[in-house]
């Protein structure tokens, strides 16, 4: 399959997928997978197809939250991590490896925020509970039927 082909089914993948599965590592070497919010799926969040539909170098994930949670200090002490998208019905499936880091530009946690998330934050994007995570791709794997997939994206450092 063309790297460019790959690419689009990739993105086409993320932007139609109800959930995205994070799998961060633990303090002692186990995965620790959680469906987060897929803030890439149109339907379900249409205010920030715009933000998505900017050219990105590296193809980056956002996730959102709680900076409080276990997750977030695990995240500090390995930020190596994978997010997997998938339509099951439709034999397609996506993994996205690499580093996640903590996003502090205001300017960035403004635009992604969503004004029902109020109820879990209630200071708004201001809240200093509410955190946005960004996963930088080292790689990707995926299928589409049964044709497969790997692109190397970044580099792991």
């Amino acid at each position: 399959m063309m790297e460019s082909l790959a690419m689009k089914r990739s993105i086409d993948l993320m932007n139609a997928s109800d959930a995205a599965y994070l799998t961060t590592i633990d303090g002692n070497g186990y995965p620790e997978t959680r469906a987060m919010l897929n803030l890439r799926n149109g339907r379900k969040y249409p205010g920030l197809r715009e933000f998505f539909s900017r050219p990105k170098i590296g193809l980056p994930i956002y996730f959102t939250t709680n900076a409080s949670s276990p997750k977030v200090q695990r995240i500090r002490e390995n930020p190596k991590a994978c997010s997997y998208y998938s339509r099951p019905d439709e034999w397609r499936g996506l993994m996205v490896a690499g580093r996640l880091e903590m996003i502090y530009d205001e300017a960035i946690k403004q635009e992604i925020w969503q004004e029902p998330w109020t109820m879990y934050y209630p200071g708004g994007a201001g809240d200093p509970d509410y955190a946005v995570l960004r996963l930088a791709p080292a790689f990707i794997q995926g299928y589409h039927q049964f044709e497969q997939y790997h692109i190397d994206i970044g580099s792991e450092s």
